[in-house]
């Protein structure tokens, strides 16, 4: 029996070039300005290896202020939830598949609120997006999460058609305007458009 290398089954997830192309044909952009969202969003890598079942999994960022807000519409009461994946402030993130293990913790005190709650993937979009992705029901957004990074491509293309704004800036590379409709306002703390931009131009080749 053949064993398969845990780097065969990761690869079995990753786009190719084609992939790319497509996309960048159907949002009328450059390949390089979605290979450089794809970069600074996610270093570029849409799975992560969960270390207990040793199968990957996709790359998220479990938001824990988002989740506050999740559960208050949801007429839930966040003071019975630890602190640490339910509060007004944003952070206590872990990294790598702890973040995944903060999402299951929270998915104990609400499913939808806790997968609304991260950002998945390639792309790092939040799941509250999944109707603006073109996705019917969330659990249709996630299994695409799950199933490879054309899925996160799909969504991602969805997504940046359903903003006439995003669609504008990644035609035109104005990566603060990107950034500002992609990341929100507090994108300069981490120089998101900064960060895209020159990701753009080593995957063009611009010196």
């Amino acid at each position: 029996m053949e064993v398969i290398k845990m780097t065969d089954l990761l690869k079995a997830k990753l786009l190719s070039e084609s992939d790319y192309v497509e996309a960048a044909k159907a949002l009328g952009c450059e390949v390089a300005a979605i290979k450089a969202v794809a970069e600074v969003e996610s270093a570029g890598n849409g799975f992560i290896l969960d270390t207990v079942a040793q199968t990957p999994v996709p790359k998220i960022l479990f938001e824990r202020h988002i989740f506050r807000r999740q559960i208050v519409a949801a007429g839930k009461d966040p003071m019975k939830i630890p602190s640490d994946i339910c509060q007004a402030k944003r952070g206590g993130y872990l990294g790598g598949f702890a973040e995944h293990t903060r999402l299951a913790k929270a998915t104990e005190y609400g499913r939808t609120e806790a997968l609304n709650s991260a950002s998945w993937g390639k792309f790092q979009i939040m799941g509250f997006n999944y109707e603006l992705c073109g996705y019917k029901t969330l659990q249709a957004f996630i299994n695409d999460m799950y199933a490879n990074e054309g899925g996160h491509l799909r969504a991602f293309v969805g997504f940046i058609k359903s903003n006439p704004n995003l669609l504008r800036a990644i035609r035109t590379k104005n990566w603060a305007a990107f950034a500002l409709g992609y990341n929100g306002k507090a994108y300069k703390e981490n120089n998101y458009d900064v960060k895209m931009e020159n990701s753009y131009k080593r995957h063009a080749k611009i010196k």
